[in-house]
């Protein structure tokens, strides 16, 4: 097995955290690309290297010698751009595997968001570079931080057939560091959750958990994207690899109060 650097983006959110030390675990050498200055030995085998990928800055020198990227790093927007930018020079130090993360959805989902992750998809793909792709659901996190917003309001809304299949986060990354130890794959079945939840139902579990109660009011988002929502385009029911741990475990865990799924699962 390569011992070869891994140079990991996005390695200080709230993947790149979990993504990191069990690498270090596998017994590898990591270079976490950060847009803040950091110590340039991190310790325990971790180095940070300053760089920006939407601006293009510092890529150059955070890819060279590595073996293995891991593509974490993401936000509102530019995905496409920053991975095209990492792509160029991925390809000019010859990284010998590119691993990205991206979303269910990305080519059905009518949002800047995953059309952006569609096109940074397609960026590694044609980057001539051995390359893997996993596409995976909301996090556990996010569906959290949604749910918490939603909740401080005096009348909850309940979107209409939304449906998330929220996946923990800890699960996505253990599978992205096995990709990342492993061959190149290409596109690689997606991962989900164990369990499909309209949103209004993360709500509620939500809310038992934290012990709130607040009325709901039923909601219907217009226009192609609730289309695509009450379509489930979000959603891979068939195909991907599920995931064990609930959104009833993960509150449990974060909020603090035990919560079953209405009907006692």
């Amino acid at each position: 097995m390569t011992t070869s650097t891994i140079l990991v983006t996005g390695g200080t959110g709230t993947l790149g955290r979990l993504v990191v030390p069990l690498l270090r675990d596998a017994g590898r050498e990591v270079r976490v690309l950060s847009r803040r200055e950091r110590e340039r030995e991190g310790g325990g085998g971790v180095a940070y290297v300053t760089g920006d990928l939407l601006k293009d800055e510092g890529v150059e020198a955070a890819v060279e010698g590595a073996g293995v990227v891991l593509h974490l790093a993401g936000g509102a927007k530019g995905d496409d751009v920053a991975t095209r930018n990492l792509v160029r020079a991925a390809r000019a130090a010859g990284v010998g595997h590119l691993v990205y993360i991206s979303v269910i959805g990305a080519d059905t989902v009518p949002l800047s968001y995953f059309r952006a992750k569609l096109e940074a998809e397609r960026a590694v793909a044609e980057s001539g570079l051995p390359w893997t792709t996993l596409r995976a659901a909301q996090f556990h996190d996010l569906a959290l931080k949604v749910v918490t917003a939603m909740g401080k309001l005096p009348v909850v809304p309940a979107p209409g057939g939304v449906r998330w299949q929220p996946v923990d986060a800890r699960e996505v990354a253990a599978r992205l560091v096995e990709l990342a130890l492993g061959e190149p794959a290409g596109a690689v079945p997606d991962l989900a959750g164990p369990e499909v939840y309209e949103l209004a139902e993360l709500s509620r579990g939500y809310l038992r958990a934290a012990g709130k109660r607040r009325p709901m009011l039923p909601v219907r988002v217009p226009g192609g994207l609730g289309r695509a929502y009450r379509a489930g385009e979000n959603l891979n029911l068939d195909g991907a690899v599920r995931g064990r741990r609930t959104w009833e475990g993960f509150l449990a865990e974060r909020v603090g109060r035990g919560v079953e799924r209405a009907g006692g699962r």
